[in-house]
């Protein structure tokens, strides 16, 4: 098992240069937000993950996974990002 510190470092880093935040709830669950790199708003927010989902790397890469899946169907997140590009 991951620790708080190494979970929150991995998922930070994993939706490099989006800024992500990790936020730890006391109920082990984790919320995770995405900032816009313009604004600094919101631009995903998950929450509710049980900390006991990720027990393992794979499990951590899938999740992962999931969001950058998400993230990237969103229309608004979508031409966000290609207006980022330019």
């Amino acid at each position: 098992m991951l620790s708080t510190l190494e979970l929150r470092h991995a998922l930070e880093t994993a939706f490099l240069p989006t800024k992500c935040v990790c936020i730890i709830e006391p109920n082990d669950t984790l919320t995770i937000q995405l900032l816009n790199p313009r604004t600094g708003t919101v631009d995903l927010a998950v929450k509710g993950i049980l900390m006991s989902r990720l027990s393992s790397s794979r499990s951590l890469a899938a999740l992962v996974g999931e969001i950058k899946e998400e993230l990237r169907t969103r229309p608004s997140a979508a031409n966000d990002r290609r207006r980022h590009r330019r």
